[in-house]
C-alpha cells in the first residue's frame, strides 16, 4: 500500500484556544459516525475514544520536554493527540514545539483529522508553540515494522517522547504479511492491538512515555505471555486505570471487553509501585486512585508474568488466600473439558423436550443452586439430544461432574459460575454438555461426590472471584484458566465438601467454610 503523508501548514479559521480541542473533535465524530457503518467500523477494528476517556489518558503523562514527539497510531479522528496537546498547553511553562505523527489507514478519516490537527495548530499559536502535524494514511503494522528492521535496507526510525494509543482490535492471522512482518523484528503476535503496542515500545526513546487503552485480556493465559514479557522487560508500568462498567467508557459500541489504560516508561527503572486507579466510565465518574507494591501487581515469582489489578484491600486478601493454595487440577488428578455439542451444528438432533431415543443436553440455564436441574419447563433452550451415530462423540457417560460456565453476561455478579451434574437425579445413562460449559471429571470418569461439592463450593467462593476479576478482563472462563487456577488439595476438598449438604448453602456459608478449611 502506497503512504500518503499530510503534513498540516494552514491556519484554521475561529477556532477558540485549547477548551475548542476536544469538543471540535467530538463534534467531528459524531457528523462522521452518523453515516459510517458498522461494518465498516468493525473493518478497521474502530473504537472511537471518547472525550472524557482521551482527557484522563492525556492528564497522565508526565513528559516536560521543550519539543514534544507525539506518536499517535490508529488516530481515528485524533482526539488522542488533540487531548494530549490540550494538557501540554494547560502547562505552567508549555513546550516550545509539539510534533505528531499519527497513523490512519481509514482513508475516509483523513480529513477529520487534518481538522483536528487544525484546531491543534490554532490552540497551540495562541500560547506561543510551534504545531506540527504527519498524517500517514497507511498500515502502521507494515511502516513500523519496516522501519525497526536494523538492516541496510530500512530507514533508522523516528523515536517519540510520548505516545497515545487506542489501538485496533482485531485478530491478526498468522498467513498474514502483517504477521511475517511483525516475526522478522520479534514482536509475533495474532491480535491487533498487542502487534500495535509491540511496535509502538519499539518507536519510544529512552524515558518515552506510553499511554494505552486497550482491552484487558493481554493480563493473563498463554496466548497473550510473550507479549507480557515485552512489555514488563522493555516498560516499567507505572499507573493501571480500570473502569466499573463494561459499557460506560464506550457506550456508542457494542464492547464486550472490559478495558483498562495503561502508563508505562520505556527502559526505566522498574518502579517500586503503582498506581491503581479507577472509575465507573462515565462523564462525570470520579476517579479514584491506590498505590500498591509493583509485587502486588506482577509477582517477581510467577513465570506466566500474569497482571493482576486489585483496586481495593479485598482483592489483596483475595489473592493471598488463593496464593496459599498448593493444588492444581491436573495434581488432583482432575481434567477439565470444553461441552462437544456445539447445537447450531446439530440442529437436526436436538429436541425441545425429551422423547425417546434421546438423552438430556445440558445448558446454562439448567444451573440450579448446587445441582442441575433438568428438564427446563420454561425457556428457549432445548433440552435433549438424540443419541445415534452422528451424534455419539458427543455424548459422554452419565456421571458425577462439575460444569462451570465459559460465559457470563454482563449482569451477572458472579464471573465464575459452578453447578453440579448429579446423574442420580436425572436417570439417563449418557449426557451431553452444550459448548458454552465446561465440565471437570476425572480422565474421562464421574467424580466422588465430596470432592464435587468442594470443588462446588470454592469454584463459587468469593475469593477465588474476586481473584479472577483481577486479571481477566473479559466474560468468559475457559478450560485453559481453569487449569492454571490453584486448588485446594484433595484434603481440604474433602473437608469443604463434606459440610455441604443436598440442600446446598448461601454465600456467606460457603466463604466460611473455604476460608476455614482452605488456612487449614
Amino acid at each position: 500500500m502506497n503512504a500518503e503523508a499530510t503534513t498540516i501548514t494552514e491556519m484554521p479559521p475561529g477556532c477558540k484556544g485549547e477548551d475548542a480541542l476536544l469538543s471540535t473533535a467530538e463534534a467531528l465524530r459524531v457528523r462522521l459516525f452518523a453515516t459510517v457503518s458498522l461494518q465498516h467500523q468493525k473493518e478497521f477494528g474502530q473504537f472511537l475514544t471518547p472525550p472524557h476517556v482521551a482527557d484522563l489518558m492525556a492528564a497522565m503523562f508526565a513528559v516536560r520536554s521543550t519539543h514534544v514527539r507525539l506518536l499517535d497510531a490508529g488516530a481515528g479522528i485524533g482526539i488522542l493527540s488533540a487531548a494530549f496537546v490540550r494538557h501540554q498547553l494547560k502547562r505552567k511553562v508549555p513546550p516550545k514545539r509539539i510534533e505528531v505523527t499519527a497513523y490512519e489507514l481509514d482513508a475516509a478519516l483523513v480529513r477529520s483529522i487534518e481538522q483536528t490537527y487544525e484546531t491543534c495548530r490554532s490552540a497551540c499559536q495562541q500560547r506561543g508553540v510551534e504545531f506540527s502535524a504527519t498524517i500517514r494514511n497507511t498500515d502502521f503494522i507494515a511502516e513500523a515494522a519496516e522501519m525497526q528492521r536494523r538492516d541496510l535496507f530500512s530507514t533508522a526510525p523516528q523515536l517519540f517522547d510520548a505516545a497515545i494509543v487506542n489501538p485496533p482490535y482485531g485478530k491478526l492471522p498468522v498467513t498474514s504479511e502483517n504477521y511475517r512482518l511483525l516475526r522478522v523484528v520479534g514482536a509475533e503476535t495474532t491480535n491487533l492491538y498487542t502487534a500495535f503496542l509491540n511496535l509502538i515500545i519499539g518507536l519510544l526513546r529512552p524515558k518515552g512515555e506510553l499511554v494505552a487503552i486497550t482491552p484487558r485480556s493481554f493480563c493473563n493465559g498463554p496466548y497473550f505471555k510473550l507479549f507480557r514479557q515485552r512489555l514488563l522487560k522493555q516498560m516499567s508500568l507505572r499507573r493501571l486505570h480500570v473502569f466499573g462498567s463494561r459499557t460506560a467508557a464506550f457506550k456508542h459500541d457494542n464492547v464486550l471487553q472490559e478495558n483498562i489504560i495503561i502508563r508505562a516508561v520505556k527502559n526505566a527503572k522498574p518502579s517500586s509501585s503503582i498506581i491503581v486507579s479507577q472509575s465507573g466510565g462515565g462523564v462525570a465518574d470520579a476517579v479514584r486512585s491506590r498505590a500498591f507494591r509493583a509485587a502486588e501487581i506482577v509477582s517477581p515469582t510467577d513465570t506466566e508474568a500474569f497482571i493482576h489489578i486489585p483496586t481495593c484491600k479485598e482483592h489483596l486478601a483475595a489473592r493471598a488466600q488463593v496464593a496459599r493454595l498448593d493444588s492444581t487440577l491436573d495434581r488432583l488428578g482432575l481434567t477439565v473439558s470444553t461441552g462437544r455439542v456445539v447445537d447450531f451444528r446439530v440442529r437436526d438432533h436436538i429436541r425441545q423436550q425429551p422423547e425417546a431415543g434421546t438423552c438430556p443436553l445440558i445448558y446454562p440455564c439448567h444451573f440450579d443452586r448446587l445441582f442441575v436441574t433438568w428438564p427446563a419447563l420454561k425457556g428457549r433452550k432445548p433440552n435433549a439430544i438424540r443419541e445415534d451415530e452422528q451424534t455419539k462423540r458427543l455424548v459422554i457417560p452419565a456421571a458425577v461432574y462439575v460444569l462451570t460456565k465459559r460465559f457470563t453476561s454482563k449482569e451477572e455478579r458472579r464471573r465464575v459460575v459452578a453447578c453440579i451434574y448429579d446423574p442420580s437425579r436425572i436417570g439417563a445413562q449418557q449426557v451431553g454438555f452444550e459448548n458454552h460449559l465446561n465440565y471437570i471429571h476425572a480422565g474421562g470418569k464421574g467424580l466422588d461426590m465430596i470432592i464435587a461439592k468442594g470443588l462446588w463450593a470454592y469454584l463459587n467462593s468469593s475469593a477465588l472471584d474476586l481473584y479472577f476479576r483481577q486479571f481477566n478482563g473479559h466474560t468468559q472462563v475457559n478450560a485453559t484458566d481453569l487449569r492454571n487456577m490453584r486448588f485446594p488439595t484433595e484434603r481440604q476438598l474433602r473437608a469443604i465438601g463434606g459440610q455441604i449438604s443436598d440442600e446446598g448453602m448461601g454465600q456467606e456459608g460457603v466463604d466460611q467454610i473455604v476460608i476455614k478449611e482452605t488456612q487449614a
